[in-house]
């Protein structure tokens, strides 16, 4: 089994820094699409204040992939999201606004985090934090593949230990999102069954330590 921060550090990373790789580019979307896609993620972060769907994520080294789980998701912003793995095992991640909340069920064990200290000039940030994404990334439309807009963000700080993220957008919803870090490793993300401001409930970004666990500030 594996220790209670190695399990931490394992999900952090495949949450926070977010099928195989694609082989082969589609012809090229034209110039004034290339442009709209930049537009794809502005606007959904300016449009969307909530969204609620399922995932599947993978961690990829040198196109193979090492890792993966699936789960499903719901934010509101700015700072409140919901991931639940349920896949290979259970586990999660709440964020209420103000605090961060792993919860892995298999060691009953809690770990606490500022959130502002964990979300910040992550990619998750971009998704689940304020609609300003040009204040820590530059962002560039980048050619459609598989009939999606695709779109670069790069951050502006160099330490934040990963280089790029790219985005593909359907239909103005989020589809793919696919991390590199330093290290060569690449954390792709597929979101599927996207709703876009769903009615949630009141408890959604609410979590309460279960009876028994063992609680970690940090």
């Amino acid at each position: 089994m594996r220790s209670s921060s190695s399990r931490l550090r394992a999900v952090a990373f495949a949450f926070v820094v977010v099928a195989c790789v694609v082989q082969g580019a589609l012809p090229s979307m034209p110039a004034h699409a290339q442009a709209a896609a930049g537009d794809a993620l502005r606007e959904f972060l300016s449009s969307t204040r909530a969204a609620s769907g399922t995932f599947t994520q993978q961690v990829l080294r040198d196109g193979r992939v090492v890792e993966s789980s699936s789960g499903r998701f719901a934010f509101q912003r700015p700072g409140r999201f919901r991931w639940e793995v349920t896949q290979p095992f259970e586990q999660l991640l709440v964020g209420d606004g103000e605090r961060l909340y792993f919860y892995d069920k298999d060691l009953n064990q809690v770990t606490v985090r500022k959130l502002r200290d964990a979300l910040a000039s992550t990619p998750a940030a971009i998704l689940f934090g304020s609609s300003d994404v040009e204040a820590g990334f530059t962002v560039r439309a980048l050619p459609g593949r598989d009939g999606l807009e695709r779109v670069e963000a790069v951050p502006r700080n160099a330490e934040t230990g990963y280089q790029r993220i790219e985005f593909g957008f359907r239909g103005g919803l989020p589809v793919v999102m696919q991390v590199q870090d330093a290290f060569g490793r690449n954390v792709r993300f597929e979101f599927h069954d996207v709703v876009r401001d769903p009615k949630l409930a009141a408890d959604t970004f609410r979590f309460v330590p279960p009876p028994g666990a063992d609680v970690v500030e940090q």
